[in-house]
Parts: structure tokens; sequence; C-alpha cells
């Protein structure tokens, strides 16, 4: 569960000074985020201008319901781009989250494990413009996309006599308890030759994953025997154009 720090004479504790490049606990990555009063596109560029990133962090509602409370946040921008530089997986991994008074404070008002699933960038310049996370309470179950992984390119035969890997999907949807949410789901090529497939079905992971797929037979990826090739626009219009005249 979410925690509030309790101290000898109340409710808040002090902590150690930041040191989120290095710092972990109960082996989750520690995140430091402040709260923030108001919202609105020239709040938030003024919190990007100061270097901080604005952000959400929700709480999912029981027996469904979407969003049961939701928390105004900033991070520390120079913490979020180190974080996705040496997260690949950023959006599948659970870190630990404590939300202090302020920026430079070592009070701690709240703390829990958070598991970021946006992040929204300027598309012009890459530049991030907010997140939102949910809380990942132990016990709580949540649906998440997991990246997927394929490995044994290198010595797959099918690729190995020319084929070409179709990859029809990149990420699987699972419901996942908060404890055992997977970073990325792995697919094996070093057995596939030309025309095979691998289907979600087939992917091995913990037991308490549930494949949120109305279908588990669609195929993950598939082994062509030559790599597809773009029609040439100029031909197909010429082709358009004497067909009309006929």
């Amino acid at each position: 569960m979410v925690r509030w720090w309790r101290g000898g004479g109340g409710l808040l504790r002090r902590a150690a000074a930041p040191l989120w490049r290095r710092n972990v606990i109960g082996g989750y990555h520690t995140i430091e985020a402040v709260p923030r009063e108001y919202t609105g596109s020239r709040v938030a560029a003024k919190e990007r201008a100061a270097g901080r990133i604005p952000a959400v962090v929700i709480a999912p509602g029981e027996g469904g319901t979407p969003v049961s409370r939701k928390q105004l946040l900033t991070f520390d921008k120079h913490e979020i781009d180190y974080l996705l530089r040496d997260s690949p997986f950023f959006t599948s991994t659970v870190f630990d989250l404590q939300i202090r008074a302020g920026v430079r404070s070592a009070v701690v008002l709240q703390s829990g494990n958070v598991l970021p699933i946006k992040v929204h960038k300027n598309e012009e310049t890459g530049q991030i413009l907010n997140l939102v996370m949910t809380w990942a309470d132990e016990g709580s179950a949540l649906k998440v996309d997991v990246p997927v992984v394929f490995n044994g390119e290198d010595i797959c035969p099918g690729l190995k006599k020319g084929g070409y890997l179709h990859k029809i999907r990149t990420s699987l949807k699972y419901l996942c308890p908060s404890e055992h949410i997977p970073p990325k789901v792995e697919v094996d090529l070093a057995n596939l030759d030309i025309g095979d497939k691998i289907f979600m079905h087939e992917i091995k992971v913990h037991s308490s994953l549930k494949l949120l797929s109305k279908d588990d037979t669609i195929p993950i990826c598939k082994i062509w025997a030559t790599k597809p090739t773009k029609p040439d626009s100029k031909a197909s219009s010429e082709n358009t154009q004497t067909s009309k005249a006929t």
C-alpha cells in the first residue's frame, strides 16, 4: 500500500538527501517528486522552463472503475531523462516514488510504488511534456503493455537463408499483479525457419499474468521468404492513368 511516513511526533519523517542516481529501495529504483497545485499549459510551460516535468499519478478504482483519485506532481527533468536512457522499458518498470514537501526538502510526504503508463513528448523536438503514472500498490492488478523483445536473429535459420522477420506485434497487454510486472517478454527466434510463426499463447510468462486478447492464436511474428518491396508509386500512378484511359 501507499505509505505515509510517521516520525516520533507527527505524520512526517526526514529522509536522506536526494540520491536518485543510485537510490534503490526494496529492489526498485527510487524517484522523487513534489506536489503542484495548478494545471494549464502556461503553468506547465513554466515548470518545464524551470527544469521540472509536470506529472499526474492516478489511483485505479476498485471494481474496474478507471480512476478513483489523482495527484498533481512535478519531477526533476534530469532525473527523468536519466531514467529514460537507463531504463529501455520505462513504461513497464515499477519504481519507488517519494513525494517530498519541496524541491530541496528532505521531508517525505508520501511514498509507494508507481508504474509509468504514458510519456507525452513534443513530436517535433522530442521534449518531454508530461508524465502519467499509476500507483502500483502491493496486491493490486494493473493492465500493462509489455514490450516484446526478439532474440536470436543472428542464428535464426530462416533469416540466414535470406528471410525477413515480420514483426506483427511489438507489445502484448497483460493483467499483472503489481509485484509480477515484467519489463519485457522475450521471443526466441533460434529455431525458426521460413514460414514459421510464434503465437501469443506460446510466450512464457509468470503464471499470475493474464493475456488480455480475445484471440491468443494471433501470431506475434513470422519469417517471410523475402523482404516485402514497396510498390513503385510512379509506376502505380501510370498504371492507374492507363486504366482510366482505356
